[in-house]
């Protein structure tokens, strides 16, 4: 059973409750079908568990078989500049089949970001040491594909659709 080595951090993306009683990290790929599919189900398990659930989502993009992922994670990372995270994180998951270099910067402007600005901290690679400290913190936990949920610390080895998330954090909040 592997752990989450990395504790929550600062620079860590986070939605709900610093001190909700349960908190589900996903290391994810935007670029990733399989993350595509997840993303709806995080929502929906977000929902159900309210202010009792903090979600952190952490890049691990798979750049041989995905190539836009790491440009995918650092236009999200962009935008975490601008308080704008969280919307480019869902944009990006529903608008995947469309990914490509000129969809990020396009992407950007219906966010109200500066296109140019994308443009050129993506040829910078301005963000690219954070998605990597992401990518290295997930090695570290034992992440070898996508995606891969901890529940307080603790890897999830078995299936994670909506009943098995529901069922997992459900048992981690009643050992708490």
């Amino acid at each position: 059973m592997s752990m989450l080595k990395i504790p929550v951090r600062a620079e860590d993306h986070v939605q709900g409750d610093d001190n909700a009683e349960c908190t589900l990290v996903e290391y994810g790929d935007y670029q990733c079908p399989h993350c595509g599919r997840a993303y709806p189900i995080v929502k929906r398990v977000q929902k159900h568990f309210g202010k009792r659930l903090r979600f952190v989502f952490r890049n691990f993009p798979l750049n041989e078989i995905h190539p836009q992922a790491e440009s995918a994670a650092e236009t999200a990372e962009f935008a975490s500049t601008q308080n704008k995270y969280w919307e480019m994180h869902d944009a990006l998951f529903e608008n995947q089949s469309r990914f490509s270099p000129s969809f990020f910067p396009e992407l950007a402007q219906k966010l109200g970001l500066d296109p140019a600005a994308l443009k050129d901290a993506l040829a910078k690679e301005e963000f690219k040491a954070h998605v990597r400290s992401d990518f290295m913190s997930g090695a570290r936990s034992g992440v070898n594909g996508t995606p891969t949920f901890f529940i307080n610390g603790q890897r999830l080895d078995g299936p994670w659709d909506y009943e098995d998330l529901v069922d997992a954090i459900g048992g981690a909040l009643a050992a708490a």
